[in-house]
């Protein structure tokens, strides 16, 4: 289906977003990319989903090609996406309808032929494209498809004489030359398929060709020879330079080791909204191979600012090796001298205390007592020997989240205040410690009382990941003597933490019950904490918000926050997945904020979600009148 793209543009501008998704059948294969049966689609917010073919057709693409019956354009743009999934009986209906929306079309007419010859109705094909030829006269793509009808009925003499003519008229098609080539290849052999592509070539207005001759030319070593070839491709090209053209270019020189020269011809050609990925792609790697990190990383965030869901993986890939390359092999200099501080965090991270949300979480403070909470440290596998930078990984995260989700659960469920120490390298540059020891009692009481807020008890969280199952261990100590009244430990599989840390949970409460006769209570009702496969998420979105407030604290260089999109992302659908808890929603809108002081450049690519989000999934009163002022605050540039 070359020939679609090469007529009406990339197949993947047609592709359909959903408002409302289908429901997604639970029984689908485990990586349903690789099921011919199946149809990846995107909702409105961005999310991936994966129906069956049949589902598609019933519930989504015969519908939506119904709604746009009238529309010229959008109605191509359904029957284009449909033939390239192989639904071919479908867009019977609607190609004839399209040519009777915009009748001797090129567009309509090509379309309908290509449905016709694919349910083998030849003379249907034929007929619609020589009444195109009687009326408007010869075109090079309605001369290719007519060439097809005749190779389907085996005509192959009628069949190049047509197909040639079609390339004498229009000598880039894409579909065309590479038939065209293959036929004199099959024939000859490779040298034949060469004088075939040469005689494509002097054709005027010919570039495609040229493009197939220097890739024979790297082949061949012949470097300059397959330079000057580019050149007079991109010379007959025109502007913007078609997208097929940059993308095999950079490609074929790419996979010689040429990436200077990907640079050198294919970037000031490169228009983001035109070329996209296919061509992106190969200038972010070009530049990344160079050791260029800046200039692939403002190329990758044109196109993160494009909103392409589709493209969401490959552009993660991307963030992630720009961030490793940040770092670099992780070493540090002996004499690196560190300056370490304590970040501090007041309640639970998403609620701050001066924040208006607070009147959404009625909590009777039974007690005048704050609790502190220290966490990040955690004994692993690969010890090193030395202090190390390194991106954050599943135990660093957990160390951190640990802390963070016991203070919320204190603060609401016993009614103490809480805070919670994050350690802190403010120099070189702003970075988390992760020790691979637990803090002494001793020492984290220390900390406990630098703080400008006293805590009477400090509680000290340690993981130990060296093996499965993960085990943390919880000690309270008592701040005024340094005594250690109790100390907890559970087990459990990183990837299903939810029933043990909500057990040590509840194990703080009954310690701190004995300790300091402090009593439990219900926790607000709009308090909601998720359950199974949401836990580890809500763990996992608790660090990364106080990932970007500490990277909104001015003493981290630029690269220690890293997948800033996917953050946003990923508590979003965390929102969607609970659209009713208030707390999630108010951990996306915090975090929003927090973001708009690192990266307010990516803000606006969320600016259309999170309008829909408060209009599909409003919350009650008092709380949705709240949490859209804060969306507001965000967004407000």
């Amino acid at each position: 289906m070359s020939f679609l793209k090469n007529l009406f543009g990339s197949s993947s501008s047609t592709k359909v977003s959903l408002s409302h998704s289908p429901t997604q059948d639970p029984t689908l294969p485990k990586n349903p990319n690789s099921d011919s049966n199946m149809i990846r689609v995107f909702d409105a917010y961005g999310r991936e989903m994966f129906i069956t073919r049949q589902q598609w057709r019933d519930n989504v693409l015969l519908g939506t090609i119904q709604n746009n019956w009238d529309d010229p354009e959008k109605l191509a743009g359904f029957i284009i996406q449909s033939l390239q999934d192989n639904f071919f009986d479908e867009m019977i209906r609607p190609a004839e309808r399209l040519l009777q929306l915009e009748p001797d079309a090129e567009r309509s007419t090509v379309l309908l032929a290509i449905v016709y010859l694919k349910v083998k109705r030849l003379k249907d094909s034929e007929t619609v494209l020589q009444q195109f030829i009687s009326k408007r006269g010869e075109s090079g793509v309605v001369l290719t498809n007519l060439a097809k009808v005749y190779a389907e009925r085996g005509n192959k003499e009628q069949m190049l004489q047509i197909l040639w003519r079609g390339l004498e008229l229009d000598p880039n098609q894409d579909n065309g030359l590479g038939w065209y080539e293959v036929i004199h290849r099959e024939q000859g052999g490779e040298a034949t398929g060469i004088e075939a592509l040469r005689r494509v070539a002097e054709i005027p207005g010919s570039w495609r060709a040229q493009l197939w001759l220097a890739r024979a030319k790297l082949r061949e070593k012949d470097i300059n020879g397959a330079i000057h070839l580019y050149q007079k491709s991109l010379a007959h090209a025109g502007k913007p330079v078609p997208t097929d053209l940059l993308m095999q270019m950079s490609g074929d020189l790419g996979n010689a080791g040429l990436l200077s020269e990907i640079l050198q011809l294919a970037e000031p050609q490169f228009e983001p909204t035109i070329h996209g990925l296919q061509v992106g792609n190969n200038l972010v790697k070009a530049h990344f191979d160079l050791g260029q990190f800046d200039q692939a990383r403002r190329i990758l965030d044109q196109l993160f600012s494009l909103k392409r869901p589709d493209w969401k993986v490959t552009l993660g890939y991307w963030d992630t090796e720009l961030a490793k390359a940040h770092i670099g092999n992780g070493k540090m200099a002996e004499q690196t001298s560190l300056s370490v501080t304590m970040q501090l965090v007041q309640g639970p991270i998403w609620l701050k205390p001066d924040s208006a949300a607070v009147d959404l979480f009625e909590t009777k403070r039974s007690t005048n007592m704050t609790i502190a909470f220290l966490g990040c440290s955690a004994e692993v596998s690969n010890v090193s020997q030395h202090i190390q930078k390194q991106l954050a990984d599943a135990p660093g995260r957990m160390s951190r989240a640990l802390p963070l989700f016991l203070a919320e659960q204190m603060e609401f469920r016993c009614g103490v205040q809480t805070h919670t120490l994050v350690p802190w390298i403010m120099e070189p540059e702003g970075s988390f410690v992760l020790s691979g020891v637990s803090w002494r009692d001793e020492d984290a009481v220390r900390y406990a009382k630098q703080c400008e807020d006293k805590s009477e008890y400090i509680v000290v969280t340690h993981l130990i990941t060296k093996t499965a199952p993960w085990k943390t261990v919880l000690r309270l100590v008592c701040t005024t003597d340094g005594h250690c009244v109790g100390q907890l430990s559970e087990s459990f599989n990183p990837a299903d933490p939810a029933q043990a840390i909500k057990q040590l949970s509840y194990g703080l409460l009954e310690l701190l019950g004995r300790a300091a006769d402090v009593r439990q209570q219900t926790a607000p009702k709009n308090y909601l904490v998720p359950n199974g496969p949401y836990f580890p998420q809500y763990l996992l979105r608790l660090e990364q918000l106080l990932a970007v407030r500490c990277a909104a604290t001015g003493n981290s260089q630029s690269g220690f926050l890293s997948g800033e999109r996917e953050i946003i992302d990923g508590t979003l659908e965390l929102v969607l997945d609970m659209p009713m808890s208030i707390n999630i929603r108010l951990l996306l809108a915090q975090t929003l904020l927090a973001m708009k002081r690192v990266r307010p450049d990516i803000l606006s690519e969320f600016s259309e979600r999170i309008l829909l989000l408060q209009k599909e999934k409003p919350l009650t009163e008092p709380a949705q009148g709240t949490l859209q002022r804060l969306f507001d605050e965000a967004f407000l540039a």
